[in-house]
């Protein structure tokens, strides 16, 4: 980032003390994150979010009460400009998998390294994916049994696949690239299939992404497994 930059707003949300003290003295280090405020428990988190509109909430998806998943749906629909990243203790993990259908845009396990929690929040930060796109699409596959199966709805049901009137306003690229971020592709593997030079992606992404009103490309494999764009392997 550049010296005349903001710092990254984050608010800590965990109701382990030990662990919210740990990660404020890893993130003190750095010069372009600020630790504004923590929260012990999810309810706390929701109230100190809309009170501070942090740029990047850390959200414990496990606490007592409001838990990681409810506070992360609440924070969402109040104030889109906060990103949510999950923490947790593993990394197929039902609870992180429902936490990022609710709107977070990625999650970090509790015992990532130093490097990895800073760059999840500078990358979460500047509008990109916490999480590696393919590790939601390996959850997406262990937990698919929790979305709508195409080829199941009924008559009374809304449509999957292309037909899904959530797409209605995709050109016929962008649904191909839409596709393709269901997989889980790379821009670079994106332009590869496609014959496409990198930047032309990224304006196609970026087209699919705002027209979708979705954050970032985990959220857009959510919206393909759950419009049935994407299936299960």
């Amino acid at each position: 980032m550049t010296g005349t930059a903001a710092p990254t707003r984050v608010l800590l949300v965990d109701d382990q003390a030990l662990l919210r003290m740990g990660f404020r003295m890893i993130l003190a280090a750095e010069d372009d994150i600020d630790v504004v405020g923590e929260a012990g428990d999810g309810a706390t988190g929701v109230a100190q979010a809309a009170a501070l509109r942090p740029d990047v909430v850390l959200m414990d998806v496990r606490m007592p009460g409001t838990n990681g998943i409810e506070a992360t749906e609440r924070i969402v629909a109040a104030q889109p400009e906060s990103r949510v990243i999950i923490l947790t203790t593993f990394d197929l993990d039902e609870y992180a998998f429902a936490a990022l259908r609710a709107g977070a845009s990625g999650f970090l396990l509790k015992d990532a390294k130093p490097g990895e929690l800073v760059g999840a929040i500078r990358a979460v930060a500047s509008g990109d994916a916490a999480v590696s796109p393919r590790i939601t699409r390996r959850m997406l596959e262990m937990f698919s049994g929790q979305l709508p199966q195409d080829g199941s709805t009924g008559p009374d049901q809304s449509p999957t696949g292309r037909d899904d009137p959530r797409l209605v306003g995709l050109t016929a690229r962008e649904l191909e690239v839409f596709e393709a971020l269901g997989e889980g592709l790379t821009n670079a593997e994106i332009a590869e299939r496609f014959v496409l030079s990198e930047a032309t992606v990224k304006t196609h992404v970026g087209r699919v992404l705002g027209k979708l009103g979705l954050r970032d490309r985990v959220q857009a494999v959510v919206l393909a497994y759950e419009t049935g764009v994407a299936r299960p392997s």
